[in-house]
């Protein structure tokens, strides 16, 4: 069965379909999304699964996002009566799955929500109202009858603090909600064609399950524990049927190479406090450009101190998100063994979370400053609610502390090739061109001289970007930008002001000349030309992301004048 939102075009649609006895997944497909949060680009939409189980008893695992509540309750109605729903199981409670979780519970309000301790405590404060409810352990089990007894597995961190799997020991169908997903929207209910998948399966997993590898080895051992899984049921994208095995095993390979990685930076803050979650998040994203593995405590979760000791013991970076002052006697005693493992020679970073009553920022730094270790990027202080400007500067500023952990890794990399082919490889010129791009408050721009023109039909150009320049989050796929052209004998200038090395969050465009584009990106009014532009698709390059745009408008303002040309005596860094 499908839904629509609209005839003519595919926007909001809704798919069911028995994915197994007595199961029904609904599936709300959110084609043209083009934005996870502010940070993670999507290239193919996502989708927000739930699925409906029947025995003698009825469970409902997860709902979906808000956007969906007519098409969702419109589609959940026709399955069954809302009131006959004896269970709600809530995988986690981040808005995209638990949206609607308070309208079903004025609709049914005598349902049992079942999850873990933490999402309880999250759902409180969500929904306003008393509701009956079940906190489940790890290796907890709820018996629906007809054979269908859900055993669950507690997986904190796979993203959020609070999730759990859950397992229907008659089906073999493991519920995972974020795990194991994907932001890809299609038709296809499963895994049918890995190789169309399986870039976006790797995405997602970089972006949102690497930071966590840790969490990811620990929830993949209590599933070792279940018997043979059948099936992955996701929270988002296609379910995993066909290669479950395969993208099972290719987490556990992933996050085995993260927990080994040469460089890791530890992120330690309180998940349910102010904005820490969001601001966090979008430093990670900052630090995953440069191909650092990142670790992510939660100081509220009870975290074992000798572990957490071990940890920063062994991390090269460390960031912390202020807890709050009158945190508890746990929270205070994380903080403090964070603080009694710091090392000298350390990378620190430190950003408030925004909570109203964080704890001070300049005697921890202080502290850490004392015992020896450096402050790669300026503290970040949260005065009010964040903007898309503040979650910009976060994750500038993880790409900072990033490139600053891997900084002797780039200079041996420098001298990695022969002399004869780095000077080869320093005879290919380019001209000089600066960037500009605008999504909403966020603007910024670089330095570009590897461009060139790459069709015809349509008027097309390639650029490679860096994946480590913060300029690379605006040139997803459906954003637009400016391609500005330097002009020979007159470029000076604008090529000193961007190349300089920016503060996160800094303007880029202050004290530079410029009137705004059709598209909403600054155009330079000292460049030669300028063409606007829209970027249809990526390539994977390595080090760099070479993005295909069309161009659909232009303008030359002297037409006697040459392009900028940049020759280089090296070929193997700019």
């Amino acid at each position: 069965m499908v839904a629509v939102t609209d005839k003519t075009e595919k926007r909001l649609t809704i798919q069911t379909g028995e994915i197994a006895e007595d199961t029904t997944t609904i599936r709300s497909l959110d084609w043209d999304r083009d934005r996870f949060d502010i940070e993670f680009g999507l290239q193919n939409g996502t989708t927000y699964n739930s699925f409906l189980i029947r025995g003698e008893q009825t469970a409902l695992v997860d709902t979906s996002h808000e956007k969906f509540r007519q098409l969702y309750f419109d589609t959940l109605t026709g399955l069954i009566n809302p009131t006959d729903i004896d269970y709600l199981i809530v995988s986690h409670t981040e808005p995209d799955h638990s949206g609607l979780i308070k309208d079903l519970l004025q609709i049914s309000p005598e349902i049992t929500v079942v999850a873990s301790k933490v999402a309880i405590q999250f759902l409180e404060d969500l929904v306003h109202q008393p509701f009956k409810r079940k906190i489940v352990k790890n290796g907890d089990r709820l018996d629906l009858g007809n054979g269908h007894e859900i055993e669950f597995v507690i997986a904190p961190n796979l993203h959020w603090p609070d999730t759990i799997f859950s397992f229907d020991h008659k089906t073999q169908i493991l519920y995972t909600c974020d795990a194991f997903g994907m932001h890809y929207c299609s038709d296809s209910t499963f895994d049918d064609d890995l190789k169309t998948i399986e870039a976006d399966f790797h995405y997602y997993y970089e972006c949102l399950m690497g930071p966590n590898a840790r969490s990811v080895l620990s929830a993949l051992k209590r599933m070792g524990e279940l018997p043979a899984v059948k099936m992955v049921a996701t929270g988002h994208g296609p379910l995993l049927f066909h290669n479950v095995e395969e993208l099972i095993g290719r987490y556990r390979k992933w996050s085995q190479t993260q927990n080994k990685a040469e460089n890791t930076i530890g992120i330690f803050y309180v998940s349910e406090y102010g904005y820490s979650d969001r601001l966090a998040q979008s430093v990670i994203n900052g630090i995953n450009k440069t191909g650092v593995a990142v670790e992510v405590v939660d100081l509220g979760s009870g975290i074992d101190l000798q572990e957490l000791r071990e940890l920063v013991g062994r991390c090269t970076g460390i960031v912390i998100g202020m807890p709050p002052v009158s945190g508890n006697s746990s929270i205070q005693a994380a903080l403090s063994t964070v603080l009694g493992s710091a090392k000298e020679k350390q990378a620190i970073g430190i950003f408030e979370t925004g909570g109203g009553d964080d704890e001070p920022i300049d005697p921890l730094l202080t502290k850490f400053r004392n015992l020896g270790l450096v402050t790669v990027f300026p503290e970040i202080r949260i005065k009010q609610t964040p903007t898309e400007n503040t979650y910009k500067q976060c994750e500038e500023a993880g790409t900072d502390l990033g490139q600053w952990v891997t900084r002797d890794r780039s200079i041996k990399a420098m001298k990695s090739l022969s002399a004869d082919l780095d000077k080869a490889l320093g005879r290919l010129s380019g001209g000089l061109y600066i960037i500009t791009a605008q999504k909403g408050e966020v603007s910024s721009a670089m330095l570009a001289s590897w461009v060139s023109q790459a069709s015809f039909k349509p008027i097309g150009l390639s650029i490679a970007v860096a994946k480590d320049r913060a300029i690379e989050s605006l040139m997803q796929v459906g954003d637009r930008f400016v391609l500005n052209v330097l002009e020979e004998g007159n470029y000076q200038t604008l090529m000193r002001h961007f190349l300089k090395r920016f503060a996160p969050g800094a303007d880029r465009f202050e004290g530079i000349r410029t009137q705004k584009a059709e598209n909403g990106a600054p155009i330079l009014a000292d460049a030669l030309a300028y063409m606007e532009c829209e970027v249809q698709s990526r390539m994977d390059c390595g080090d760099h992301w070479a993005v295909y745009s069309t161009v659909y408008a232009g303008r030359v303002s002297k037409l006697e004048s040459l392009t900028a040309v940049h020759h280089r005596k090296v070929g193997n860094h700019y």
